[in-house]
Parts: C-alpha cells; structure tokens; sequence
C-alpha cells in the first residue's frame, strides 16, 4: 500500500466543524492513518458537513435521536495486537451513558484512494450498524485530533456515499468490549480493496 501523505497546516476541531463537505474530503486524501496502537480510549465524536440535505438530515437522526439510539457522545477503541482491534460507540439516552454497536478495527486500503485507513467494521459483530454494513475509515489531522468517513449501505452504491465525522482524544479510558462477534467472519469482505483482490484470485 503506498504510505505516502501530504503536509497539512495544522488544523483545529473548530476548523473542520467549519468546512465544507468537498474540502472535508480533499483534506482526507492527504492524511496519514493512525496506528491501531495508538486508538486506545474513547474519542468524542461529532458529525461534520454532510454531502447532502437528505444526508445530513438522516445522519442527525441516527446519531442524535433522543428516542434511540440517543445522544452521540463517543467512539471507544481497545487494540488487541499491531493489527486489530476492537471498539464501541458511546450514547446518552435518557439520562444513561449506554455503549452500543461493537466493531473490529484495523489498518486496511481506503475505498477512496487505496492509501492505508484507521477501519472499523461493523459486520464483525451483530448490530444494527453491522446489518446495515457499516464501515469507517479515520485518519489523523494532527495531536488527538481524526477526521473519519462513514459509509453504509446494501448496494456499492449506497456504500459509495461518504459521511464525514470528526474524532477528538483519547478524552476518557476505554470501559469494555461489548457485543456479540460473528463466527467465522472475514472481515475483509467489508472492504472493498480486499473484494477486488479476491475477485482476481
């Protein structure tokens, strides 16, 4: 995978809270991916510009639907060796902090430029997250700062759509691992990189 990135001026989460949904993307074409050792914690999490009024207005209630999921407050990540991980995302709902929808993290190509992503995949475990094949990719904008691109969807299509979200920490230790994981899952059929190798085997 070609490592390569380029410099970026140093930037804040007001900074990102405040750019368009093109420059957002333009920016994660020239970050570098963290290592799954250093996402240990729990990062708070805030969605950014969105690619559409439709995208926006179902990201928001996804996110920060009182009734469920709740309240957003986190993404959580535990490494459990160089390579992967695990984690779990943080809500508020009614009145309790409660952890929901489990992923697997690991270092993979991203679906937009092939060049390596912080990626969570939520398929590894059963969800709603994971029935909906949800994956991210995240990418280090400077100290304790990420700027991350969700996808779902049933069809290439849908999964094409990127939703930008910002990450910022570590801000608290990680709880726990949550969740039931898939036996047998191959985590690789998530990410389309490694569907286009399999395919030419």
């Amino acid at each position: 995978m070609n490592v390569a990135h380029h410099a970026v001026p140093e930037l804040t989460e007001s900074d990102l809270l405040a750019m368009g949904f093109k420059d957002l993307m333009a920016l994660f074409g020239k970050l570098p991916a963290p290592t799954v050792k250093e996402m240990d914690g729990e990062f708070a999490a805030r969605l950014l510009a969105q690619p559409s009024a439709m995208a926006h207005l179902i990201g928001t209630l996804t996110v920060n639907n009182p009734l469920t999921p709740g309240h957003w407050l986190c993404k959580a990540f535990k490494p459990l060796s160089a390579e992967r991980g695990q984690g779990y995302n943080t809500f508020a709902h009614f009145g309790r902090t409660v952890q929901r929808f489990p992923m697997q993290t690991l270092i993979a190509p991203s679906r937009y430029d092939g060049r390596p992503a912080y990626t969570l995949v939520y398929a590894s475990f059963r969800s709603l997250c994971g029935a909906i094949h949800m994956v991210d990719e995240v990418r280090q904008v400077g100290p304790d700062l990420y700027l991350g691109i969700g996808t779902w969807g049933f069809t290439d299509r849908q999964r094409r759509i990127p939703l930008p979200f910002v990450l910022r920490g570590p801000i608290a230790p990680y709880i726990g691992h949550i969740g039931l994981a898939k036996k047998g899952f191959d985590v690789h059929q998530e990410i389309p990189a490694f569907r286009k190798k399999g395919s030419m085997l």
